[in-house]
This record gives structure tokens, sequence and C-alpha cells, in this order.
């Protein structure tokens, strides 16, 4: 069964004993923040949070919801994250038929497809109060992150807005600094969707609708932090994620659907004529991100439940909420990289590498300079184009375990002979590049070498135990007194 809203999910992590309710009261400046960065450093992410006494507030604040492993699955509804990216590989199986009995053979599974496309409904919960004669961004638990933050940030809101030319629908994670009442930057950055549909807007000298929802689904907010292509709607995969359906509902002021379980919606718009400075924020580099010009958002009005519950996060120095999010997104979007490079193993991203900094790659290598094949395909695979080092080497090298794959890279790599340079587009949140969001990337290749390589020399073997004498310690080990 899917999740029917966000406060069925805070029933089943309460039952799972994975929610602390904090009856203590809080400030939203800055102790909030500093008591999630506490607890999401707890091994395996910490416990999910509720604020139920926010100073000055009525509203209750939740965070770190999805801030671990087990959460993840929980919001996915599998029993490991793996699985479901099995599942993704089985809808992708047979996208192509090349006969009429292959494509007779689909039509059940694109009926079921079919099913999950969002539907449109009348009313819906986050409609239970309107407030569009004065509506204020002030009477939300909006937090302060870190001590530098230029000021409060909807730091989760579901950003939804409609291509201007083509109609399609685009949800994304796009922080907001609160300005005052009604106007908050949108921090689209050049390379996401939204801003694409805002360049649009701005071709056509038109403003853009925008809905945000605070406080969704746990499927909505995966869906919408995934790296979808263009023609993706977030709402189909958090359908397929659910196995049913997202329902969602036109905005009062705006046309543009959300969804209708969410326990906030933020509507408004965006002129192409204004920008105003945003920043410095907190940023899951660890670092603050650097003040710049952004669209502004302006609020037309608010719906929301009767009681509702304002969820949010907090990015910064790893591991964090994100992390676990991203974690999620690595293993379920690992089979659609392997159909498309299918000497890949395994990728690991590191809590460390904060997603774009490090990727891990293992491979079967077949033919020379493979792995710098593999370096290549991947920087032209869309968001990981910001990849700023990746790093490959062969199949018998467990990625997921950092200790190892370093041993085995640091023993396998020639520095001038292995590692190599190229030039592209880099993350607006990259501070040491060359120019804002261009730069450099590193790729090293550390496969085995062989003659075809110029390696002329035998490549020696690993030291390890005969598999009798690991039988016999495996025996006689209470023996030992070792523990």
């Amino acid at each position: 069964m899917a999740h029917a809203d966000l406060r069925a999910f805070l029933n089943l992590l309460e039952a799972r004993r994975e929610l602390v309710r904090v009856r203590e009261t809080v400030s939203v400046d800055l102790e909030i923040s500093a008591v999630t960065d506490r607890v999401s450093k707890f091994p395996g992410g910490g416990p999910a949070l509720l604020f139920e006494r926010p100073e000055g507030f009525d509203t209750p604040v939740l965070i770190n919801a999805l801030g671990s492993l087990n959460r993840m699955r929980l919001a996915l509804e599998v029993d490991s994250l793996d699985a479901f990216g099995e599942r993704i590989d089985a809808l992708l199986e047979g996208r192509t038929p090349t006969s009429l009995l292959d494509k007779i053979k689909m039509l059940p599974k694109l009926k079921d497809l079919a099913d999950l496309f969002p539907v449109t409904v009348k009313k819906a919960p986050c409609q239970e109060v309107v407030e569009k004669d004065r509506p204020s961004l002030l009477t939300l638990p909006v937090i302060k992150c870190w001590p530098k933050d230029a000021g409060r940030y909807v730091t989760l809101p579901l950003v939804f807005t409609k291509d201007p030319a083509t109609g399609k629908r685009n949800c994304g994670i796009y922080r907001m600094q609160v300005f005052d009442a009604t106007t908050a930057a949108m921090h689209w950055q050049i390379h996401k969707h939204g801003a694409h549909h805002y360049r649009r807007a701005e071709e056509r000298g038109r403003r853009l609708e925008v809905a945000c929802a605070v406080g969704a689904e746990p499927s909505l907010v995966f869906a919408a932090a995934a790296p979808l292509p263009d023609d993706v709607d977030e709402m189909f995969l958090a359908g397929f994620v659910r196995r049913e359906p997202v329902a969602m509902v036109k905005g009062v002021t705006v046309d543009v659907e959300v969804p209708a379980g969410a326990e906030i919606v933020l509507e408004g718009y965006v002129d192409p004529q204004e920008k105003r400075r945003e920043g410095p924020f907190g940023d899951h580099t660890g670092y603050y991100s650097l003040p710049d010009d952004y669209p502004v958002f302006h609020l037309t009005c608010i719906t929301r439940r009767l009681r509702p519950i304002y969820q949010t996060t907090i990015v910064g120095p790893p591991p964090m909420e994100d992390y676990y999010i991203g974690k999620a997104i690595e293993r379920v979007f690992l089979p659609i990289m392997k159909r498309q490079l299918p000497e890949i193993v395994d990728i690991n991203m590191p809590a460390e590498g904060i997603f774009h900094n490090l990727i891990l790659v293992s491979m079967r290598k077949r033919y020379p300079g493979h792995a710098r094949k593999v370096m290549h395909a991947i920087w032209g695979m869309g968001q990981a184009m910001f990849s700023k080092v990746i790093v490959v080497v062969d199949d018998d090298v467990n990625v997921q375990d950092a200790r190892e794959a370093a041993w085995k890279v640091l023993n396998h790599i020639d520095p001038e002979r292995d590692i190599e340079f190229v030039l592209g587009p880099v993350d607006v949140l990259d501070h040491s590049s060359r120019l804002p969001q261009y730069g450099s990337h590193m790729g090293v290749d550390a496969t085995r070498k062989g003659p075809s390589e110029g390696f002329q020399r035998e490549w020696p073997d690993e030291i390890r135990h005969d598999a009798a004498t690991l039988e016999l310690i495996e025996k006689k080990w209470p023996k030992y007194g070792l523990g």
C-alpha cells in the first residue's frame, strides 16, 4: 500500500521507532538546525525529528524525515534499494520491442504504466484553508540553518512549473530565501529544468506561474530530487514508486497542479524582469555558497491543511539527510546507467564527495582505454556531467568499501600515466572552479594494466591466506581465547 500522505508515513515511522517528538520549545533560528546537525551524525543517520513547539509558531517542524537508509527503504516501500533498482530495470527491459509478439507481450505492462500517471481531483486536503487576502510567508516556521546564512530558507519545497512552450510540468527542489511576507528568492541554478522554464518565460516577456508544495508523501520528495530527463514527469515517477497515481489539484490563484495531499502550498509567480541578491547559504558542500542574483517569487496565496506540518531539511557537512536521498537515487538509477554502459558493475558516491565531487566506478574491462571510455560516457550523462573526479577500478573491487577502493586505487595507478583532465560544466555550487559553472574534471584509471596499455612487467598477485588455513582457524577460533 502506498503512503497516503506525509502523516501516514510519520505514523509508520513512529510505529518503527524511527521518529522522535521534541516537545521542548525551540527557536527556528539556528537551534533546530544545530540539533538536527548533531542527530544526523549519529550512526546510520539518527531518527526523524518532529519539533512540536517551534517558538512563536503553532505549526510543528519536521526534519530529517528521510535521513537514513532504513527510512529511505520505508519511503520507497522496498526491502532494499537495489531491489527497487531491479524493478526499474524490469521496466526498461522490454522498452524496444522487435516483433509483433514482443509488442503484444508489452501491452499489459504499458497498461499498468498508464494507470500510474497523475490524476486531477477537485477537492483536496491541501486546500482545507485558503489564505488569499493577506498571505504571509512569515506565518510559517521557516528555519535559519547556519550562522552566516542571509536569512531564513524554505529548504524542501517541491516547486512546480509548466514549460511556457509545451505546457509540460516540472517539479524540482529549489531553496527559497524568504525576503519578506510576500517575496522570496527562487534558487534556479542555470542547469535545472525550472530555470529552463524561467528562460522560456523570459523569452516571451511574461510571468511564470509557480506553486510550491511543502510537506509531501516521501515518494514525491524522492521524485522531485531525482535527475530525470526533461520529458519525464516527476509525478509519474512518484506514481511508479507508489504503485498508484498521485492525486493532483489545480491551484487557487495559478494554473499549476500540486499534490492534493500536501501540507502547505505556496502559490505565486516569478517575473523574468526581476532579480534580487540571494545568499550566502550554508550548502551541501559544507561551505557557504556565495551571494548571487536570482529570480524573485511573489506570493499570491497560501493553501494548507487545517493543522499543517512544516517539512524542512538542513544541508551542510556530510552526512546529512540529503546524503541518504542521494544514496537512494544512486542505487535506483544504477540499472539505467548499466543499460547505457553494460560494462559497469557498481558505482558509489561517498558522503564525503557530496554527490558530484567523487564517483567510484567498478567495471569489466575488455580492451585498452576502456576505463577512459567509461569516464567520458558518465560525464555525458545528465547531471553526472558535474562529477569532479571519477575513479574507475576493476570489477573485483568493492566500491562500496571506500577503504578497499582506496587501497586498490593507490596501488594500481602510475599518476602521470593514469590521470587525465578535461574541461567542462561544473556545479554552480563549486566554489573552487576557475570560472563560475566552468572548470576541470579529473579521471583516474585505476584498473590493472597489461601489455596492450604499455605495461610490460608482470602484475603481482594480492596477498591472501589460503582457504584451508582460513577454514582451520575458523574451526579453532574459540580455542584461541580471542573472543
